[in-house]
């Protein structure tokens, strides 16, 4: 071996373990701010939170064995199985808010193969946390609407595979979802629009929209199929929501449809269109609400369209045509500071 290629080995190897030593200093970090986001959540107090104190009686009357319940069957075996590892009601919080930064971390995986990527799952995933822990929609996902939390990434995981036609995963991600909450086969159902050129599934969105907006989807709704409006109205009333058509929703909704391609013009031209595709996505998970969102707490309809952009505006940064932008050190910098927005929303409840 001459003196170049030795020179060449010994810079190879020094290059392979900087990485390494850079991708263990990145799980590390992902590790610890985990940790923190599971503590905070796992020890909040029972009245923080619509749902906690719920869950909370839910999984304590586990000592009486499987129950009779209206909720869904995989949620039900997976407390279950918590609560037989001796897990008290802190432990089967910490674990559920584990398992939705597990589905989170999946769904980024997924995401980045969809995209065919070079940015590293570390960077797409600590992107993704930072602006979802600045998200008061995912602080909802967290301490209130927990099983469809756990649901909404599944979902997205879902839909990806449907909209690049790998049906294997649409169907056990569908499956997985459903299992966690029923509402994900309304998302499910609305897939075959995926298969609708970008400009037509446009025109349905927009058709949605106004037929939403205008008050005629509840009203035909109510005509077409009074029982089932009923059904809807009477879910989880309460006198301190506010139903009916919800347009500030409506319009928050389609204004994060249409950031990403505001913001197009500022990610790098060989990634720009693979990230506007899966707008397209995010638009199809906004269909059921279009459709029967009207009734209480109709924001929920929403959260895994709200939680899926935060994954979609973390690909706009890591492929920003600004260097800084996209710097992976800058970026766990704003994992760091994002920890202590999420800290403000979950103790003090603040969710949309």
């Amino acid at each position: 071996m001459n003196t170049v290629q030795a020179r060449y080995l010994q810079a190879s190897r020094r290059s392979q373990g900087e990485a390494m030593a850079r991708w263990w200093l990145g799980m590390i970090l992902l590790g610890g701010v985990a940790l923190f986001a599971c503590w905070l959540v796992g020890t909040r107090p029972l009245d923080i939170g619509s749902d906690t104190e719920t869950y909370a009686g839910f999984f304590e009357n586990l000592v009486q064995g499987m129950p009779e319940t209206r909720l869904e069957p995989g949620f039900v075996y997976l407390s279950y199985a918590l609560y037989k590892l001796g897990l008290g009601v802190t432990g089967y919080q910490f674990a559920l808010f584990g398992l939705l930064l597990v589905m989170v971390a999946l769904a980024v995986r997924r995401y980045r193969f969809y995209l065919e990527t070079p940015v590293s799952w570390q960077t797409l995933l600590c992107a993704s946390l930072m602006l979802l822990f600045i998200s008061p929609m995912f602080t909802n996902a967290s301490i209130n609407a927990i099983r469809q939390g756990l649901a909404a990434p599944l979902v997205f995981v879902a839909l990806l595979g449907f909209h690049r036609r790998r049906w294997g995963t649409f169907a056990l991600a569908g499956a997985l979802a459903a299992s966690l909450h029923l509402s994900s086969a309304m998302y499910l159902a609305c897939a075959p629009a995926l298969l609708l050129s970008t400009r037509w599934l446009r025109v349905v969105a927009a058709g949605a929209f106004l037929a939403y907006v205008s008050g005629l989807s509840m009203l035909a709704v109510r005509a077409g199929a009074p029982g089932f409006y009923d059904v809807v109205m009477e879910y989880t009333a309460n006198p301190l929501y506010r139903s009916g058509v919800r347009i500030d929703f409506a319009v928050f909704t389609i204004f994060w449809y249409l950031l990403p391609h505001f913001l197009a013009p500022l990610v790098q031209a060989q990634w720009r269109q693979r990230i506007l595709d899966s707008t397209s996505v995010y638009l199809v998970m906004s269909l059921p609400f279009f459709l029967i969102g009207w009734g209480f707490f109709s924001n929920r309809y929403l959260l895994p369209a709200w939680l899926a952009v935060s994954m979609i505006l973390a690909a706009v940064l890591c492929h920003a045509r600004i260097a800084p932008l996209r710097n992976p050190l800058l970026i766990r910098a704003g994992l760091l500071a994002s920890c202590g927005v999420f800290y403000i929303y979950v103790s003090r409840g603040i969710v949309i």
